[in-house]
């Protein structure tokens, strides 16, 4: 896949097309950190195919999960570090094995200063990004932990209503910390909504789960 595939990018001049493509991509395995805090940004990343996910680290050690990045998507972090001439203050890791390029920070700065369709797609990106962020935002202040934690279990679980989850990944995914992700697990198994196994989280009664995933 080239980068002039990606729908963003479509409308942009013949030119920068051709120099977009022009960038060799790059391959992460799973479990590859992109970035960590600190480090500046080479240039502008953008996934072709695969799962990113980024997170913010309290002082405490604990992580949230800010938002993923998906074929076609690009990294907020990028873009701020980019235009503010800043350092990360989150960390990217690769979640699946998956391929990006890097507009390096040069071109990336020229295009941006010449090219008004190509502002016009990082701009609409880094938008569409703010929207993912603020949401989560959102769900960690206003809505119940017990609802995030249900909605993220029927997130994760396939037709046979079984989600592989460890309650550390579960915690980070909804902005708590494990010791409290365990405890609501127990309730929900309790209750007769879930079974829980090393790794492993089935879904014994949807509806139910379903009902508690309702912020009511």
């Amino acid at each position: 896949m080239q980068i002039s595939d990606l729908e963003i990018f479509r409308e942009l001049e013949p030119r920068l097309l051709v120099a977009l493509n022009a960038l060799v991509p790059r391959t992460a395995t799973a479990g590859t950190v992109l970035f960590r805090p600190g480090d500046l940004p080479v240039g502008y990343l953008v996934v072709l195919s695969g799962r990113i996910a980024v997170y913010l680290s309290g002082k405490s050690g604990r992580e949230m999960l800010l938002y993923e990045v998906l074929d076609g998507e690009t990294c907020i972090q990028t873009t701020l570090c980019l235009l503010g001439d800043k350092s990360y203050t989150g960390e990217a890791v690769a979640m699946t094995e998956t391929s990006y390029v890097v507009i390096p920070k040069t071109a990336f700065g020229e295009m941006m200063d010449s090219s008004p369709p190509f502002r016009s797609v990082i701009f609409r990106a880094f938008g569409n990004r703010l929207q993912d962020v603020v949401a989560v935002l959102e769900k960690v202040a206003f809505v119940r932990l017990d609802t995030r934690l249900a909605s993220e279990i029927l997130r994760r679980a396939g037709t046979d209503g079984a989600a592989s989850a460890t309650h550390q990944e579960l915690a980070t995914a909804v902005g708590t910390a494990r010791e409290v992700v365990s405890r609501r697990l127990e309730m929900l198994q309790r209750s007769g909504f879930v079974r829980l196994d090393r790794g492993l989280i089935t879904i014994t009664d949807r509806a139910g789960l379903i009902r508690t995933s309702k912020d009511e």
